[in-house]
Protein backbone atom coordinates (compact mmCIF):
# COMPACT_ATOMS: atom_id res chain seq x y z
CA UNK A 1 0.00 0.00 0.00
CA UNK A 2 2.41 2.36 0.90
CA UNK A 3 4.76 1.18 -2.50
CA UNK A 4 1.33 2.44 -4.19
CA UNK A 5 0.55 5.78 -2.30
CA UNK A 6 4.31 6.74 -3.00
CA UNK A 7 3.82 6.04 -6.45
CA UNK A 8 0.74 7.74 -6.90
CA UNK A 9 1.96 11.07 -5.18
CA UNK A 10 4.95 10.87 -7.68
CA UNK A 11 2.82 10.95 -10.56
CA UNK A 12 0.52 13.33 -9.57
CA UNK A 13 3.52 16.00 -8.67
CA UNK A 14 4.85 15.04 -12.17
CA UNK A 15 1.54 15.91 -13.63
CA UNK A 16 1.32 19.01 -11.66
CA UNK A 17 4.68 20.10 -12.87
CA UNK A 18 3.56 19.83 -16.83
CA UNK A 19 0.55 21.32 -15.87
CA UNK A 20 2.37 24.65 -14.50
CA UNK A 21 4.94 24.04 -17.60
CA UNK A 22 1.73 24.01 -19.85
CA UNK A 23 0.26 26.94 -18.94
CA UNK A 24 3.11 29.14 -19.76
CA UNK A 25 3.44 27.03 -23.33
CA UNK A 26 -0.09 27.82 -23.83
CA UNK A 27 0.05 31.67 -23.36
CA UNK A 28 3.01 31.37 -26.50
CA UNK A 29 1.88 33.18 -29.42
CA UNK A 30 2.70 29.91 -31.50
CA UNK A 31 -0.19 27.79 -29.62
CA UNK A 32 -3.57 28.15 -31.07
CA UNK A 33 -5.37 27.95 -27.43
CA UNK A 34 -7.65 29.91 -25.77
CA UNK A 35 -6.43 32.83 -23.68
CA UNK A 36 -6.63 32.79 -19.97
CA UNK A 37 -9.19 35.11 -19.43
CA UNK A 38 -8.41 36.54 -15.77
CA UNK A 39 -12.12 37.73 -15.64
CA UNK A 40 -13.68 34.40 -15.88
CA UNK A 41 -10.95 33.29 -13.03
CA UNK A 42 -12.39 36.14 -10.97
CA UNK A 43 -16.37 34.70 -10.97
CA UNK A 44 -14.61 31.29 -10.04
CA UNK A 45 -12.79 32.86 -7.07
CA UNK A 46 -15.54 35.07 -6.20
CA UNK A 47 -15.89 33.64 -2.43
CA UNK A 48 -12.48 33.54 -1.76
CA UNK A 49 -12.26 37.08 -0.75
CA UNK A 50 -14.24 35.92 1.90
CA UNK A 51 -11.10 34.04 3.86
CA UNK A 52 -8.29 35.47 1.57
CA UNK A 53 -9.08 38.93 1.59
CA UNK A 54 -8.40 41.55 -1.28
CA UNK A 55 -6.31 44.27 -2.24
CA UNK A 56 -8.47 46.81 -0.01
CA UNK A 57 -9.23 44.59 3.00
CA UNK A 58 -6.40 42.30 4.59
CA UNK A 59 -6.93 38.26 5.01
CA UNK A 60 -8.60 36.35 7.82
CA UNK A 61 -6.08 35.73 10.92
CA UNK A 62 -3.39 32.79 9.87
CA UNK A 63 -4.87 33.61 6.34
CA UNK A 64 -2.78 33.85 2.92
CA UNK A 65 -3.29 36.76 1.41
CA UNK A 66 -3.20 36.09 -2.61
CA UNK A 67 -2.96 39.59 -4.01
CA UNK A 68 0.07 39.59 -6.36
CA UNK A 69 1.15 36.16 -5.93
CA UNK A 70 3.01 34.08 -8.35
CA UNK A 71 0.81 32.49 -11.20
CA UNK A 72 2.48 29.41 -11.37
CA UNK A 73 2.76 29.48 -7.62
CA UNK A 74 -1.37 29.38 -7.32
CA UNK A 75 -1.84 26.94 -10.40
CA UNK A 76 0.49 24.48 -8.81
CA UNK A 77 -1.27 24.63 -4.95
CA UNK A 78 -4.42 24.92 -6.29
CA UNK A 79 -3.43 21.93 -8.08
CA UNK A 80 -2.44 19.65 -5.10
CA UNK A 81 -5.36 20.64 -2.49
CA UNK A 82 -7.71 19.82 -5.42
CA UNK A 83 -5.90 16.29 -6.28
CA UNK A 84 -5.30 15.59 -2.09
CA UNK A 85 -1.69 16.25 -1.78
CA UNK A 86 -1.66 19.00 0.22
CA UNK A 87 -4.54 18.76 2.94
CA UNK A 88 -5.79 22.39 4.13
CA UNK A 89 -8.52 21.43 5.99
CA UNK A 90 -10.42 25.19 4.95
CA UNK A 91 -9.96 23.95 1.49
CA UNK A 92 -11.81 21.01 1.63
CA UNK A 93 -13.79 20.04 -1.31
CA UNK A 94 -13.45 23.67 -2.60
CA UNK A 95 -11.32 22.74 -5.78
CA UNK A 96 -13.24 19.01 -6.21
CA UNK A 97 -15.18 21.13 -9.44
CA UNK A 98 -12.30 23.03 -10.38
CA UNK A 99 -10.68 22.17 -14.30
CA UNK A 100 -6.99 22.36 -14.64
CA UNK A 101 -8.23 25.66 -17.00
CA UNK A 102 -10.02 27.06 -14.23
CA UNK A 103 -7.13 26.61 -11.73
CA UNK A 104 -5.16 28.82 -14.78
CA UNK A 105 -7.51 31.29 -14.65
CA UNK A 106 -8.36 31.99 -10.64
CA UNK A 107 -4.54 32.01 -10.66
CA UNK A 108 -4.34 34.89 -13.13
CA UNK A 109 -6.99 37.00 -11.24
CA UNK A 110 -5.35 36.67 -8.19
CA UNK A 111 -2.12 37.17 -10.43
CA UNK A 112 -3.11 40.85 -11.33
CA UNK A 113 -4.20 42.16 -8.45
CA UNK A 114 -2.29 44.66 -6.94
CA UNK A 115 -0.34 43.69 -3.53
CA UNK A 116 -0.57 45.35 -0.01
CA UNK A 117 2.69 46.57 1.21
CA UNK A 118 3.89 45.49 4.24
CA UNK A 119 4.07 48.67 6.20
CA UNK A 120 6.80 49.68 8.74
CA UNK A 121 7.71 47.26 11.43
CA UNK A 122 7.00 48.34 15.03
CA UNK A 123 9.52 45.95 16.27
CA UNK A 124 12.65 47.00 15.06
CA UNK A 125 14.81 44.81 16.85
CA UNK A 126 12.93 41.77 15.90
CA UNK A 127 12.74 43.40 11.73
CA UNK A 128 16.69 43.47 11.76
CA UNK A 129 17.14 39.86 13.14
CA UNK A 130 14.86 38.53 10.47
CA UNK A 131 17.16 40.66 7.67
CA UNK A 132 19.82 38.95 8.81
CA UNK A 133 18.28 35.79 9.05
CA UNK A 134 17.22 36.51 5.36
CA UNK A 135 20.67 37.28 4.01
CA UNK A 136 22.21 34.30 6.01
CA UNK A 137 20.19 31.83 4.52
CA UNK A 138 20.21 33.12 0.98
CA UNK A 139 15.91 33.60 0.41
CA UNK A 140 16.47 36.22 -1.87
CA UNK A 141 18.62 33.35 -4.09
CA UNK A 142 15.18 31.75 -5.22
CA UNK A 143 12.70 34.57 -3.97
CA UNK A 144 14.56 37.31 -5.63
CA UNK A 145 15.70 40.09 -3.82
CA UNK A 146 12.65 41.77 -3.34
CA UNK A 147 10.98 39.12 -2.10
CA UNK A 148 8.17 39.07 -4.39
CA UNK A 149 8.82 35.32 -5.73
CA UNK A 150 9.16 34.01 -9.40
CA UNK A 151 7.47 31.30 -11.17
CA UNK A 152 6.80 28.44 -8.55
CA UNK A 153 8.60 30.18 -6.09
CA UNK A 154 5.80 32.51 -4.30
CA UNK A 155 5.60 35.76 -3.19
CA UNK A 156 6.61 36.22 0.76
CA UNK A 157 6.75 39.95 0.77
CA UNK A 158 4.15 41.68 2.29
CA UNK A 159 2.80 38.34 3.16
CA UNK A 160 0.55 37.66 6.69
CA UNK A 161 2.93 37.72 9.23
CA UNK A 162 1.27 34.96 11.26
CA UNK A 163 0.93 32.71 8.01
CA UNK A 164 4.48 32.97 7.24
CA UNK A 165 5.39 31.52 11.10
CA UNK A 166 2.62 28.61 10.90
CA UNK A 167 4.12 28.33 7.09
CA UNK A 168 8.01 28.38 7.83
CA UNK A 169 7.45 25.78 10.94
CA UNK A 170 5.43 23.02 8.82
CA UNK A 171 8.19 23.21 6.63
CA UNK A 172 10.74 22.42 9.26
CA UNK A 173 8.85 20.13 11.19
CA UNK A 174 8.27 18.00 7.68
CA UNK A 175 4.77 18.73 7.35
CA UNK A 176 4.02 20.71 4.48
CA UNK A 177 4.38 19.23 0.70
CA UNK A 178 5.49 20.57 -2.37
CA UNK A 179 7.81 19.97 -5.67
CA UNK A 180 10.86 19.57 -4.04
CA UNK A 181 12.27 19.70 -0.29
CA UNK A 182 14.56 22.75 -0.32
CA UNK A 183 12.89 24.99 1.99
CA UNK A 184 12.53 21.20 4.28
CA UNK A 185 16.22 21.18 4.19
CA UNK A 186 16.71 25.07 4.81
CA UNK A 187 14.39 25.34 7.70
CA UNK A 188 15.36 22.21 9.39
CA UNK A 189 16.29 22.22 13.59
CA UNK A 190 15.68 26.25 12.84
CA UNK A 191 14.51 27.38 16.17
CA UNK A 192 10.54 29.31 16.76
CA UNK A 193 12.78 32.26 17.73
CA UNK A 194 14.46 32.80 14.59
CA UNK A 195 11.11 31.45 12.15
CA UNK A 196 9.37 34.16 13.77
CA UNK A 197 11.59 36.98 13.50
CA UNK A 198 11.96 36.02 9.21
CA UNK A 199 8.47 35.74 8.93
CA UNK A 200 8.26 39.30 10.70
CA UNK A 201 10.84 40.77 8.05
CA UNK A 202 9.38 39.38 5.33
CA UNK A 203 5.85 40.40 5.97
CA UNK A 204 7.02 43.96 6.12
CA UNK A 205 8.70 44.75 3.16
Amino acid sequence: MQRFDTARRTGVICRAVSLTCAAVLAAAPCYAQPKIDPSRGAAKAAACASCHGSPQRPPLAGMPTLAGQQEQFLVLQMFLMREGLRDVPQMAGTLKDFSDRDLDEVAAYFSRQTPARGGTSTKPKLHARGEVLAKGMACGSCHLGDYTGQRQVPRVASQREDYLAATLKAYRDNKRIGTDTSMNSILYQVPDTDIDALAHFLAYQ
